[in-house]
């Protein structure tokens, strides 16, 4: 098993950082390691998730959403082939702090391949992973700029 763990803060609340993280349809739009998400996005529906990491080559997916809370949590389980290839548990963890949100971004891999892929889940997914979390950073803290501006405007 391997896990890779990211996480960055967002000067945001975290109900902005997930409606957000839900907006599959903006995806190609500031999303640099997903570049898209089709699908719903309830427990046991399935998804059809683009990926494309900084230094690798792109990749469809079809995993399964395994678990969605509101403002929370949201959480798919993918396959390479067949089960215990290549698993991966791909997790989005949103904590209130007292500046905003933690973003948690991480993903547990399991299967025989697992060894023969380290060096690259540990550079080129996990470069994914950090691009994505920085750019959902800056997207969510524009959106909120522009929304305390029109504020002050209108109030």
């Amino acid at each position: 098993m391997k896990k890779l763990h990211t996480e960055i803060e967002i000067n945001a609340t975290p109900t902005v950082v997930w409606g957000m993280l839900l907006d599959f349809a903006t995806y190609p739009e500031w999303n640099p390691f997903i570049v898209a998400i089709d699908g719903d996005a309830s427990v046991g529906s399935k998804l059809r998730v683009r990926l494309e990491p900084p230094e690798g080559r792109g990749a469809t997916f079809r995993p399964s959403v395994t678990a969605i809370e509101q403002d929370r949590c949201f959480e798919w389980v993918g396959k390479l082939g067949f089960k215990g290839l290549f698993d991966g548990r791909h997790r989005f963890e949103i904590e209130a702090t007292s500046r905003g949100t933690r973003f948690i971004h991480s993903e547990k891999f399991s299967g025989v391949l697992v060894p023969l892929l380290a060096r690259v889940l540990d550079k080129g997914t996990r470069a994914g992973f950090e691009a994505m979390n920085l750019a959902l950073k800056e997207r969510v803290e524009a959106a909120q700029v522009e929304r305390d501006q029109w504020e002050r405007k209108s109030g």
